[in-house]
């Protein structure tokens, strides 16, 4: 525990650091281009070149990749050295030509993800900006590449401070179109070529300077690149064995991105500012508290559970895993509430600015209110795939995701036919939450069985224990907004502000007290890590 903690607490401080920083690029970004038909251009534009590298690479980083370098670091002579270096020969041939490709097809790619007809302004803008910024491809996958490999060598930090510069660099680019745009941005027919060729490069340029962090740290870490075409010895046979299910799992959650993206720019020409942009920033919200903790104790997690696997030690896979959910649960549980209660609260100091209204803030928080269910459910589906992908086993997790994104896609279409424009993202999101919570039912049996036992009823009550010490909390946080909203009226950014301070700051203050009252372990390590560290 102490271990996972130490590594996960690095990583969390620079995940912290960067989502902080990603709060205000989305501010400076919902300032500049609003949540109405540019910005509904824009994050479909963006949310392509993440797509791609999902289907290319992402989804085999840590399933695949990261276990074939630890078994080369291992098993290897040279102690993988040669077999990184292949590695990264490849991605980089690759991603270039992929980057090359996509640009061209810009067109295809904006018509498969969206419901606009072409010629209309929101199409050809989607258009424009993807071509700008789908050369990115090739510098992201690059660097994820070369956080993998720092992974393996216990190199956690530069990972997740990496993306802090491209956010520092973004935010330049949007200030300046705050500064320098047209008074009406919201109007799509308002912005000049000009302004979109900087917004697209703008991005792509974050992009960049993130992968030159990445490759200059693999550089101190001691890793020497020499481009190497040999790829006979890259093992891409044993990739693609491993790697095909996992692709197959990224192939089958992409349709229900697409469908997500379809669903939601049908609803935002119905009724704008409740498109595309809201389920993007309700969604990158959701993600903040998985993305802080979640991913760092998964990633911290991961090549430990690979290497005790392989030993056969499966006692330390569960203890593990067991580990990781708790530790991931005393901040999720919490979060989770949070969220449900006060999403009005968090988005409206966030978004209300420039060509965003108040109106289009509280409906990206009405959504974020809803993904607060999907939280728990999410974060726990997540750790329960790394159990497959410690054994090798990709398959697994492509049946599990094709169920999950089955019923998510069955109840989008359903409340997209029943609900009015105005609710449809809402009801994404619900259907977001419940299919991952029946996925995340399925998937801790077929781990348990994998294991032997994942010690679920350990692991249940403490995230009891959690949940009882979390009601004082939301009890606190929903005092807060009936009482601001009857002394006040209308949310704006002050009102907001009171709550979260209040219902948010107070309430997670109790949290803790309580938590640590009721002994808590994970929650009393992290008061008595801060207090220790407020002592110095």
């Amino acid at each position: 525990m102490s271990r996972l903690m130490r590594a996960s607490a690095i990583m969390a401080a620079g995940t912290m650091v960067s989502r902080v920083t990603g709060f205000v690029r989305t501010m400076v970004l919902a300032a500049a281009i609003g949540t109405a038909a540019l910005g509904d251009a824009y994050n479909a534009a963006y949310a392509i070149p993440y797509a791609i590298l999902d289907l290319l690479l992402l989804g085999v980083l840590s399933s695949v990749i990261v276990p074939m370098i630890v078994k080369a670091q291992q098993h290897d002579p040279d102690g993988g050295r040669a077999y990184e270096q292949r590695l990264l020969t490849l991605a980089t041939v690759v991603l270039i030509a992929v980057a090359a490709l996509s640009v061209l097809a810009a067109p295809l790619l904006i018509d498969l993800y969206t419901d606009w007809a072409h010629g209309s302004p929101e199409f050809e803008t989607a258009v424009v900006l993807a071509r700008f910024i789908l050369p990115q491809l090739a510098f992201f996958g690059v660097g994820a590449v070369a956080g993998a490999i720092l992974n393996t060598r216990d190199r956690f930090a530069a990972p997740m401070w990496a993306p802090v510069l491209n956010n520092v660099v973004v935010i330049g680019v949007f200030l300046y179109l705050v500064v320098t745009g047209p008074k009406d941005i919201r109007d799509i027919s308002n912005i000049s070529d000009s302004e979109l060729a900087l917004l697209g490069l703008g991005t792509t340029a974050g992009i960049v300077a993130q992968a030159c962090v990445l490759i200059v740290a693999l550089k101190r870490a001691g890793f020497s690149f020499r481009p190497r075409f040999d790829v006979r010895n890259a093992r891409l046979g044993e990739m693609t064995r491993a790697g095909a299910w996992t692709i197959g799992y990224v192939v089958i959650t992409q349709l229900g991105f697409v469908l997500i993206t379809n669903l939601a720019s049908s609803a935002g020409d119905v009724v704008a500012g409740h498109g595309i942009t809201p389920y993007t920033f309700a969604f990158q919200l959701f993600q903040l508290p998985y993305g802080i903790v979640g991913v760092s104790v998964i990633t911290a997690m991961l090549p430990r559970m690979s290497r005790a696997v392989a030993e056969g030690r499966l006692e330390e896979v569960r203890t593990e895993f067991g580990s990781g959910v708790r530790l991931v649960s005393c901040v999720m549980v919490p979060a989770s509430l949070l969220l449900m209660v006060l999403g009005p609260a968090i988005t409206v100091p966030i978004y209300a600015h420039g060509a965003t209204p108040v109106e289009h803030a509280i409906y990206i928080g009405n959504v974020l209110q809803v993904y607060g269910l999907a939280l728990m459910p999410f974060s726990i589906f997540q750790l329960l795939l790394r159990v497959f992908y410690s054994f090798g086993d990709t398959r697994t997790p492509v049946f599990v995701g094709a169920g999950t994104t089955a019923a998510s896609a069955a109840l989008m279409i359903l409340f997209y036919a029943l609900l009015p424009a105005e609710y449809v993202v809402m009801g994404l999101a619900f259907a977001y939450a419940v299919a991952y919570t029946l996925g995340a039912v399925v998937a801790w049996m077929l781990a348990s069985r994998r294991v032997h036992g994942l010690g679920g009823w350990s692991v249940g009550g403490s995230v009891t224990r959690m949940y009882i010490a979390a009601l004082p909390m939301a009890g606190l946080a929903l005092a807060t907004v009936w009482g601001v909203g009857r002394l006040f009226g209308a949310l704006d950014f002050v009102t907001s502000l009171i709550i979260l301070a209040v219902g948010g700051g107070l309430g997670m203050l109790l949290y803790l007290a309580v938590a640590h009252k009721m002994r808590i372990p994970e929650v009393t390590s992290i008061v008595g890590m801060v207090a220790g560290r407020v002592g110095r």
